[in-house]
């Protein structure tokens, strides 16, 4: 069994990929819309690619508050206050940290 520091180590790396092949994917779209000179206003395919744009955007967006919420679960484990929740000050259940090992309230204050 892993403890938090590796889980969530390894869940920042697998963020990290997942961002860098949005990203791809974002400069795919990209260029192929550059290259065909799409005018999605009038061009029946140009709302299949604004709609590829804005998932991919929202797909980052969402990576990026995992990253973070990751980020802050790392900074409250060097501090010594990961596993305590931020509401009442008591302790988040090790089965809540195991399946949410970003969780920064108790159950009951969830």
């Amino acid at each position: 069994m892993t403890g938090p520091e590796e889980r969530l180590a390894e869940d920042r790396a697998g963020t990290l990929e997942l961002m860098a092949s949005l990203r791809r994917d974002w400069d795919g779209v990209v260029e192929a819309s550059a290259q065909t000179g799409v005018d999605d206003e009038h061009d029946p395919e140009g709302a299949t690619i604004a709609f590829e744009r804005a998932r991919i955007e929202a797909s980052l967006s969402r990576a990026q508050a995992h990253l973070d919420e990751i980020d802050g679960a790392l900074r409250r484990l060097a501090d010594g206050a990961y596993g305590v929740c931020e509401r009442c000050g008591g302790p988040i259940a090790a089965e809540r940290l195991a399946a949410r090992p970003t969780a920064r309230t108790c159950v009951a204050c969830a």
